[in-house]
Parts: structure tokens; sequence; C-alpha cells
């Protein structure tokens, strides 16, 4: 039986990468579930693990969004099978709640 300290809840939410290790990206993919520790999302592309990232999150339904900037560490990338997106496993370590503006510089940023 798998045991978890946080309760994951299945969210499918926009999760904008702009930090993979040392490397300015600039990519959007989606959440699979998110917890008060971390999130999964999955991606066409396999993610380095033990590297540092930093995401920003989407949360749907509120005029401005809602968005939430994450750093944290990629814990696992993996594909279930060769037709899959790799589900890549990152933790949550600090978090801020950033403005649509603050968010619009920082994807200029990585552009």
């Amino acid at each position: 039986m798998e045991q978890r300290r946080a309760q994951r809840y299945k969210l499918e939410l926009p999760l904008h990468i702009l930090h993979l290790g040392d490397q300015r990206v600039n990519r959007t993919e989606q959440t699979r579930d998110i917890s008060s520790g971390g999130v999964c999302f999955l991606s066409q592309d396999n993610v380095d693990i033990g590297g540092k990232i930093e995401y920003v999150i989407t949360l749907s339904g509120s005029t401005p969004p809602v968005r939430i900037r994450c750093l944290g560490k990629v814990l696992r990338s993996r594909r279930p099978d060769a037709d899959a997106p790799f589900e890549v496993a990152v933790t949550m370590e600090r978090y801020q709640f950033v403005r649509a503006d603050e968010f619009e510089h920082l994807s200029s940023l990585v552009s």
C-alpha cells in the first residue's frame, strides 16, 4: 500500500516551467495531480532527476488568474509506456503568489 505524507488531488492545471537546473526554459505542461508537498505533471520531454526546477501553476476559475511561483527539485521522471507522456514528480519547497504583471515579466525573461 502506497503511503504519502500529503494527500494528492487530481487537478489538471497549466504549469509553466521557467528553469530546469541552470537552464532557462519557456515550456507549458499540465499537472496530473498536486499536493502540499509537490506536483506531478505530464511532459513529452524527459526531465533530469535531482535537478532544480522553477515553475508557475495557474489556478483555474478566477479572474484575474491566480498564479503560484514554485521552486523545487525533480524527484521522478518516467514514461509508463512508449506512447505515453513522461510523468514528472517535483517538490514544492518554496512558493509565492504572483500577480499577472509579475508573471508576464518572469515569462519575458526566459523567452
